[in-house]
């Protein structure tokens, strides 16, 4: 769980470094489908790992919604002509969750389990605060802010649901 935390919280520290200026909707567009990929990433590493079916359950789930969304995220900057931009918080996003495979990867059964419910709550809370306060607030484009607004209430309700999995999960 304190790596889970930690791992939320130099994703913030990157995230509000790099938001020293406001990012420009294409910097937003790499950040969310980064983002996205990363949840991604993490949900078929756990359909490999985990056998217990309420976090299979909850890993397909949100492979398929994160799928969705950054479906709809490449066909939006596509319609509008837009090249998403890497930026630091990218990067940040994209090492962090790499580093968090590997290290959920060394680990079996329960205390996977354990660790990655733990992570799919502290990562969802620290991508939704980043959709709420800079990346929905700086979007120019409406519907890229309409898209930023569907997804944050989508995984909203994915962080509700990690946080009741977690207390089942011992």
């Amino acid at each position: 769980m304190f790596k889970a935390i930690a791992f939320a919280a130099t994703l913030s520290l990157a995230a509000g470094a790099a938001y020293a200026q406001a990012p420009n909707d294409a910097q937003i567009a790499h950040i969310a489908y980064t983002a996205g990929n990363v949840d991604i990433a993490a949900g078929k590493q756990a359909l490999t790992i985990s056998h217990n079916m309420a976090v299979r359950d909850s890993a397909t789930e949100m492979v398929r919604d994160h799928t969705a969304v950054n479906d709809q995220a490449l066909a939006l900057v596509k319609k509008l002509g837009v090249t998403p931009q890497d930026n630091a918080t990218s990067q940040g996003l994209a090492k962090g969750g790499a580093d968090k495979l590997k290290e959920l990867g060394a680990l079996k059964g329960a205390a996977f389990d354990k660790a990655y419910v733990a992570n799919e709550v502290a990562y969802h809370k620290t991508v939704n605060g980043a959709l709420a306060t800079v990346l929905i607030p700086n979007a120019k484009n409406a519907e890229l802010k309409s898209l930023l607004q569907t997804g944050l209430k989508l995984f909203k309700e994915h962080q509700a649901h990690a946080e009741h999995l977690a207390m089942s999960v011992k």
